[in-house]
């Protein structure tokens, strides 16, 4: 941050991004009783994903007041079955995991990029301590002994103790924080749409493991559900092109009707796999949190939820602080309460894909021996269950 000029605005956090981590994070440390600044993009409803939520994510959006905004467009997840469907010499047993086992409620919610989006705006907009400020782009993160300063494309200056980096896999806040990153591709291609089927998903989540990759039909309301259908990138173009009529048939097969007929399909998407994690997660008055830290591919409902458990730890630090929220102490806190989560799911979820592309015998086996005994041992079971949602080193962490 240059010592020589003055900035257009001063503030105590901003937070680069305005995706649902980002805006999660602005509200969460607001409601922490810092003066934040979120710059983004304007929200534009363009998105038709959707977000499979997992307790803890809605436990955060419950404390920072949005979870009641966007609930009645989310569809409770109670039942995720997991079916191999690899066709090789070595199948592994279905297993189904049930949220009664635990007596929580729902293992969580899926629900629609921009119901969530929009509510998270909302928020913004009716409280105190935050402010939306709209941008194209932040085109510099630069960061000094006492602060950072962050630049808008439209030429205003904002000067922060911390930067919170929501910006994504190509994050300009990693690389100014001077965070190295591993990156790597997958041979794989995810297609990513909404579909109407006849028979009911009962609150079901469908996992089928294919030898390509994961194909996942998560509920939503009104007899729809969600797909991420992830292929060869060439059977994926192919998928795409279809017609509607042609591509709804196709996934009744790949489906084996468990949902029925397909009678009605939304805008398809495509988008080339990939995994990132990064060597910290915070540096030199820089936070990293969701996608800008870390990338997993779509396998067990990794993603937000990882990002959200970032939120909900960068704001127990920046607290236990009480004082500079950018300082040493907040940086090591955050880097110590975040690292061993985030290595340990980003490293389940690129070896579990691997094993459904892959042919060495050695992966099959190991793989189904570890569905056997999941789907067998009643007390692990609901141990992966309960660690599925929240990490055990988090679980008495003071909010």
């Amino acid at each position: 941050m240059s010592e020589t000029s003055h900035a257009d605005r001063q503030t105590e956090i901003v937070v680069v991004g305005a995706g649902p981590a980002g805006l999660a994070a602005a509200l969460s440390l607001a409601q922490a009783g810092y003066e934040v600044i979120c710059a983004g993009q304007p929200f534009a409803p363009t998105d038709t994903r959707t977000t499979a939520l997992l307790q803890p994510s809605i436990e955060l959006l419950d404390d920072i007041g949005v979870w009641d905004d966007c609930q009645a467009e989310a569809a409770p997840l109670n039942t995720l079955r997991l079916i191999d469907d690899t066709g090789r010499l070595f199948r592994a047993p279905d297993a189904a995991f049930h949220a009664e086992e635990l007596g929580d409620g729902p293992f969580g919610y899926n629900i629609p990029n921009h119901a969530l989006v929009q509510a998270l705006h909302r928020a913004i907009a009716e409280r105190e301590h935050v402010t939306f400020q709209p941008t194209q782009a932040v085109t510099d993160v630069a960061p000094g002994a006492d602060g950072v300063r962050v630049t808008l494309s439209e030429g205003p200056r904002i000067d922060a103790r911390l930067v919170v980096g929501a910006d994504g896999r190509r994050s300009l806040c990693r690389k100014r924080a001077g965070i190295k990153a591993q990156s790597w591709d997958y041979p794989q291609t995810a297609i990513a749409c909404n579909f109407k089927h006849t028979r009911a998903h009962r609150d079901t989540c469908i996992e089928l493991h294919t030898a390509s990759g994961p194909l996942t039909a998560v509920p939503l309301p009104d007899g729809w559900s969600s797909l991420v259908w992830v292929e060869r990138p060439e059977e994926a173009e192919r998928l795409r092109e279809l017609d509607e009529a042609g591509f709804a048939r196709e996934l009744e097969r790949s489906l084996h009707y468990a949902l029925g007929r397909v009678t009605e399909v939304g805008p398809r998407g495509t988008f080339p796999l990939s995994g990132l994690q990064a060597r910290d997660l915070a540096k030199n008055r820089i936070a990293l949190v969701g996608e800008a830290a870390h990338v997993v591919p779509p396998i067990g409902a990794q993603g937000l939820n990882l990002g959200y458990r970032d939120v909900a730890a960068l704001t127990r630090s920046v607290k236990e602080a009480s004082g500079d929220p950018g300082g040493e102490p907040v940086m090591r806190s955050y880097n110590l309460a975040r690292r061993g989560d985030v290595m340990t799911r980003t490293l389940a979820a690129d070896m579990l894909n691997r094993t459904l592309y892959s042919g060495f015998l050695p992966f099959q086996l190991a793989r189904g021996a570890g569905l056997y005994l999941v789907n067998a041992v009643g007390p692990l079971r609901r141990l992966l269950m309960r660690e599925g949602l929240t990490p055990a080193g988090s679980r008495h962490l003071p909010g």
